[in-house]
């Protein structure tokens, strides 16, 4: 269904790679956008699929993973409101390279590829915004998988954490103790690529030492600085 032009103006416009695009041209955007909703657990897209669509987070959260043969699986990425994902169908029709999962109620405004595609070549301005956009995303992921190739699980959870509490600080107004997580074991060890059974002992770890206590889907970060601690 079409998205309403006023809303997804003001999303458009809080999303890095179209933040500095000129009003007039945050509108063309927002003009070819589409609502589009996900139960949670559902598939955006999947690894292999044709790739004719981009999506911006407006409400809930998605995850991009990727699958091995034998099964095992390995987060790429978390977004949540304001971030885009499958950008790449802006540029060209090539194969998904990973699988898109909602992760709770998941609402978005979609962006047909060929749409976006037409007003690169009306606005070089909208072109060179994007692009910029891809390389900061690019150079994310580089550092990220740089720094997990030196990092023990238990570093790497801890980051993974930290990560998660300063989501929760930015989405839902937490403090500075106390944070809650909506995540499961297998969701941070997916997020770490760690097992469930490294993070889950690490975890044990955290929680005797009084950093966290864990729930049922959820933990709570009771000091979120002394994660620091265990991140190198």
């Amino acid at each position: 269904m079409p998205a309403r032009t006023e809303d997804a103006t003001a999303l458009l416009a809080a999303v890095p790679a179209f933040a500095a695009l000129a009003p007039e041209q945050l509108a063309e955007v927002a003009a070819v956008t589409l609502g589009r909703r996900f139960a949670p657990g559902q598939a955006v897209f999947r690894e292999g699929d044709a790739s004719s669509t981009c999506y911006v987070v407006r409400r809930g959260h998605a995850r991009a993973v990727r699958e091995h043969a034998d099964g095992r699986q390995i987060a790429l990425a978390e977004f949540g409101p304001g971030d885009i994902f499958g950008e790449l169908a802006m540029f060209d029709d090539e194969r998904r390279s990973a699988t898109v999962v909602a992760t709770d109620e998941l609402e978005v405004l979609a962006i047909l590829g060929r749409d976006m595609r037409r007003l690169m070549h009306q606005h070089a301005g909208i072109a060179v915004q994007l692009a910029i956009g891809l390389a900061r995303r690019l150079r994310a992921a580089n550092e990220r998988l740089a720094s997990q190739s030196f990092q023990t699980v238990q570093s790497r959870v801890a980051a993974v954490l930290a990560q998660q509490v300063e989501r929760s600080r930015r989405e839902a107004a937490a403090g500075d103790r106390d944070v809650p997580v909506t995540a499961t074991q297998a969701d941070i060890a997916q997020l770490a690529g760690s097992s469930r059974e490294s993070a889950s002992r690490f975890l044990a770890v955290l929680e005797r030492a009084g950093v966290i206590s864990q729930g049922r889907g959820r933990l709570t970060v009771h000091d979120p600085a002394a994660l620091e601690n265990y991140v190198y």
